[in-house]
């Protein structure tokens, strides 16, 4: 039996999950940013993920532009005008 038919979960062993999932309840001891401080520190990780976003997209948005740009000049048998 291979590693992955472990992993394979069965009813029984998903009650049992459930069962201590509820017992435990790790939901009550979630962490976050609890002082003001903090979560001006987690707002901040947020922008700057977006702004990382954003940049990427932009760089794929140009990149997608000279692709479509390459791909006419191609198809319209001007590609050698630009070798030379």
């Amino acid at each position: 039996m291979s590693k992955y038919h472990k992993l394979a979960w069965n009813d029984e062993a998903k009650q049992k999950a459930r069962e201590e999932i509820h017992k435990h309840k790790p939901w009550l001891k979630s962490t976050g940013a609890k002082t003001k401080e903090g979560k001006e520190k987690s707002k901040m990780n947020a922008l700057k993920n977006d702004l990382v976003l954003h940049g990427l997209m932009k760089e794929l948005d140009i990149l997608l532009r000279k692709q479509k740009e390459l791909n006419s000049i191609i198809k319209n048998n001007n590609f050698y005008k630009y070798i030379n």
